[in-house]
């Protein structure tokens, strides 16, 4: 019976960590029209790491409807899509080397993914973030909030 209550018990510290896990990161979408799914994301303040999959779910390769998903803070925002259009799609809209950018995935056409992971206490309480499309034109109507959870 001890040996029982122990496995199981056992086995519950090895589904935590899946469990926990699951709960930072996030799936988001783009399509053909310039938009997001989400408008807002909350990473929990458990989390040490999170991750964003960005899922293309339109048909238009990346050269006619590319996106990426990019996390600035707010005030950054506007000079990193100005920088990101003039370095230009094989840079993934993104100056390189960009101090300004917190994360991002590579530019993606419809049917593909990517995904990119960051470290949450790059997002500081108190300051307003955005993640946006660095594509030329997009971040307009592709952009939302990120924050960390209070």
């Amino acid at each position: 019976m001890k040996r029982r209550l122990f496995a199981f018990a056992l086995l519950g510290l090895v589904a935590a960590p899946t469990w926990a896990a699951s709960n930072c990161s996030t799936t988001i979408q783009g399509n053909d029209a310039m938009q997001f799914d989400q408008k807002s994301i909350v990473v929990p303040n458990t989390c040490k790491q999170f991750t964003v999959t960005l899922t293309h779910v339109g048909k238009l390769p990346k050269a006619a409807m590319g996106h990426n998903f990019v996390v600035s803070s707010t005030a950054d925002e506007p000079g990193v899509v100005a920088d990101g259009a003039k370095a230009g799609i094989d840079n993934n809209y993104l100056k390189p080397g960009d101090s300004r950018v917190i994360a991002h995935t590579r530019i993606i056409g419809g049917g593909e993914s990517a995904s990119t992971t960051f470290k949450v206490d790059a997002l500081k309480p108190g300051q307003d973030y955005e993640f946006f499309c660095s594509f030329p034109g997009h971040a307009a109507l592709m952009k939302g909030t990120i924050s960390r959870a209070k």
